[in-house]
């Protein structure tokens, strides 16, 4: 029989995973074609000549290119062939669908079938595709598009180094000017110590189900991991956080737009987790199950869906490298800690509950 609390539990997680899926699905196609990581660096040197209120940096670790365009006049993106690509301006964003680079660009692989419309010497045809004044799109001339790395860094993959400048060329009403940067090949981290601290701290947050739950050291054992899941609520927040603000969400707007559709799984896993940790911390009912409902999604949302991070030197977020290795790190750690601990428990509690046991009736020699 399971008990009534447990039962509660149960019921909640299964209604707050419906509405999660409802709320995520459309959700899930942002942003899918940017890495989980990479070893090339995409970083822009500046706009030549300088225009204010012309700005453009790089997002998702590289695999954007953003231009911000607040001159108040019109400024076109060239494409690979020097045809009309984008044009930014009062307007809004518009793309010209008879440039290739509109449907080559469609992917970070550049693989895009080209359409018979698709002529760089036709007069354009300009399609509006948003309101602002910010286009961002994969531009295939920052990018390394090969499956094998270029010829020099085969040879010495240990070492970073330039593999080309770059240049996009725009028109700024009919000046030239053009943004500049690099691409870098910077060698990828050794990720085997980042994997001895996951597997020492699941072990340790992990033996916390192993204290017999009855008893004053078993409550401080809830507590502990309890403790330990709340650091990994905090670590997963940061991480979506840090992620989100990589894709290039201006403002707090688009920052909290972000977190509430692109980003909404591993935020609300982190938030579960802190709530979760709190609620072990409280030894509610059903802490154990709770504690190991949290844990397993702090592993999936945080930690294995960002797995690539350990093994790759630039990762999708924003902020220093290590630190998001970190983030990653502790989300492992604690998320596959806090399932050990609160299934062991629950696997304890079970064995240790008495069942009860039928009696024969009593009869009474007269």
């Amino acid at each position: 029989m399971i008990p009534a609390p447990l039962r509660r539990a149960a019921l909640v997680v299964a209604a707050a995973t419906t509405t999660l899926l409802a709320i995520a699905t459309p959700a899930a196609a942002h942003g899918a074609d940017a890495p989980d990581g990479t070893d090339y660096r995409t970083a822009i040197t500046g706009v030549t000549p300088d225009r204010p209120g012309l700005t453009a940096r790089t997002v998702e670790a590289g695999a954007r290119l953003e231009l911000t365009n607040r001159t108040g006049v019109d400024v076109t993106v060239l494409g690979y062939s020097g045809e009309p690509y984008l044009r930014i301006g009062p307007g809004g964003v518009f793309e010209n669908s008879r440039s290739p680079a509109t449907w080559l660009n469609r992917t970070i692989t550049g693989d895009t079938r080209l359409p018979a419309e698709a002529d760089p010497a036709a007069a354009p045809t300009w399609r509006r595709v948003d309101d602002g004044p910010t286009a961002r799109w994969h531009d295939q001339r920052t990018l390394w598009r090969e499956s094998v790395p270029p010829a020099a860094v085969a040879a010495d993959p240990g070492r970073e180094q330039r593999v080309r400048d770059w240049v996009v060329p725009l028109r700024v009403g009919d000046d030239p000017v053009e943004v500049r940067g690099t691409l870098d090949w910077v060698p990828p981290p050794d990720p085997y110590p980042w994997w001895v601290a996951a597997t020492l701290g699941f072990l340790v947050i992990g033996a916390a189900g192993l204290v017999p739950a009855g008893t004053a050291a078993g409550v401080r054992a809830l507590r502990a991991a309890g403790g330990l899941l709340a650091v990994g609520g905090a670590a997963t927040v940061a991480l979506t956080v840090g992620r989100a603000v990589d894709t290039g969400a201006p403002g707090a707007g688009g920052l909290l737009a972000e977190l509430v559709t692109g980003q909404v799984w591993t935020l609300l896993t982190g938030l579960g987790a802190l709530a979760a940790g709190g609620y072990a911390l409280a030894r509610r009912p059903a802490a154990d199950f709770v504690l190991a409902l949290a844990g397993a999604c702090v592993t999936l949302f945080a930690g294995l869906s960002n797995l690539a991070v350990l093994s790759r030197a630039v990762p999708p977020a924003a902020g220093p490298a290590p630190l998001t290795r970190v983030l990653v790190t502790v989300a492992l750690a604690t998320g596959l800690g806090a399932v050990a601990a609160g299934l062991l428990r629950l696997h304890t509690a079970t064995r240790s509950t008495p069942h009860p046991t039928s009696h024969p009736h009593l009869t009474h020699t007269p």
